[in-house]
């Protein structure tokens, strides 16, 4: 299995609401994509004064390497990076991704 994480550092003028919005769209790729096994989404609650920034995020678990490299490429995926860059401070440079191997 693969756990996909993404964290996000919002432009101050993005809601909640606006984010909840765009994590949305995760319904419609589980639904799309093989191996799409589950995702979680939200803002951070950690009482560690660690997150420097990335109040938000979400992660996917992916049966595979091959799961994972479908949703990249996955026009669904596409228009949801967009959407990301679009609210993250910064675009590109706002967004954290990093994808670790678990056992099964």
């Amino acid at each position: 299995m693969i756990r996909h994480i993404v964290l996000l550092r919002a432009r101050p003028d993005v809601t909640d609401a606006a984010l909840t919005g765009i994590f949305a769209d995760l319904d419609l790729l589980a639904a799309k994509v093989p191996g799409f096994l589950a995702y979680h989404a939200g803002r951070n609650e950690s009482p560690e004064p660690l997150e420097r920034g990335y109040h938000h995020g979400f992660t996917i678990d992916f049966a595979d390497w091959d799961s994972l490299a479908t949703y990249a490429a996955h026009p669904d995926h596409q228009r949801l990076s967009s959407n990301l860059i679009a609210a993250a401070e910064g675009g590109i440079d706002g967004i954290l991704v990093f994808d670790l191997p678990c056992p099964d």
